[in-house]
């Protein structure tokens, strides 16, 4: 009886989970059919977009490849023009090798001129600060030169003015002297007789007086020395003179060499300078 029971247990239990293994496997059916559809679903839409995104590409890569074609053509075409350009270049390349060359020579002759005239540069900037020295004593030059014109005309008109009264006073003696020279011939006419009659008295005393020899020597050398004292005081005015016209004839060299030096004419002194003769010339 119990293994009855537990047999009709059994079968009842084996039926009931028979029928719930049934039921879950109907709901576990149904819920795959579903994911199936979903899936199918997701699958078609994505299929769709891929389809779709790869028809794009595709239409692009088609149209690239067009676009790449024509460039492709293009490029061919500028290769061509491009080679036809390099043939020529290369020709003007050949043609120009010669000019190069002679420009290269060209340029190491420059490089050597570039390094004289540095050189001539550095000397044209020692010239110019040479030249402001030289402006700058030139433009006191010109000063003292304006001065020295100045007083040239002042004395000038002061040696005109001079002349003119020289001149007048010239007539007005020799209007006065004329007269006068006449006199005074006659006068020396008769001091030359005096003289004469002076000198035979002088003889007849000197004669007439037996004077000592000792004496008349005495006299004449006394004369002798105030002649000696006079001839030596003539001598040292004629040095002195002398010295001035040196230092004159000197001052008119310096003045000459200094005018030619900077350029100056010496006829456009005006005036010719008077050069003083020294003694025994």
């Amino acid at each position: 009886e119990m293994e009855a029971k537990y047999t009709r247990k059994m079968q009842a239990l084996r039926d009931e989970m028979d029928l719930r293994r049934k039921t879950e496997i109907h709901e576990l059916e149904e819920r795959k059919n579903t994911q199936i559809s979903e899936l199918m679903g997701n699958h078609e839409g994505a299929f769709g977009a891929i389809k779709n995104y790869y028809n794009d590409i595709t239409a692009k890569n088609l149209t690239l490849i067009n676009l790449l074609k024509e460039q492709v053509e293009d490029l061919k075409k500028k290769e061509t023009v491009l080679e036809k350009e390099k043939a020529d270049v290369l020709l003007q390349n050949k043609e120009l090798t010669q000019p190069l060359q002679e420009a290269q020579e060209l340029v190491a002759e420059l490089q050597k001129k570039l390094v004289h005239y540095y050189r001539d540069k550095e000397a044209l900037v020692n010239s110019k600060a040479h030249l402001k020295i030289t402006q700058k004593q030139l433009k006191d030059l010109q000063w003292e030169h304006e001065v020295l014109e100045q007083r040239f005309k002042q004395v000038q008109a002061e040696r005109d003015e001079l002349y003119q009264k020289f001149t007048k006073a010239i007539n007005e003696v020799q209007q006065k002297t004329g007269f006068k020279n006449l006199l005074l011939e006659r006068k020396l006419q008769g001091l030359l007789s005096l003289l004469e009659q002076k000198e035979v008295e002088l003889g007849e005393v000197v004669a007439a007086s037996n004077l000592d020899p000792n004496a008349l020597s005495l006299v004449s050398r006394k004369m002798e020395d105030v002649l000696s004292s006079k001839n030596a005081t003539i001598q040292n005015l004629q040095l002195q003179l002398a010295r001035v016209c040196k230092a004159h004839n000197d001052m008119l060299q310096t003045f000459k060499a200094k005018l030619t030096a900077f350029g100056i004419p010496l006829d456009n002194l005006g005036f010719q300078p008077l050069s003083f003769p020294f003694q025994g010339q």
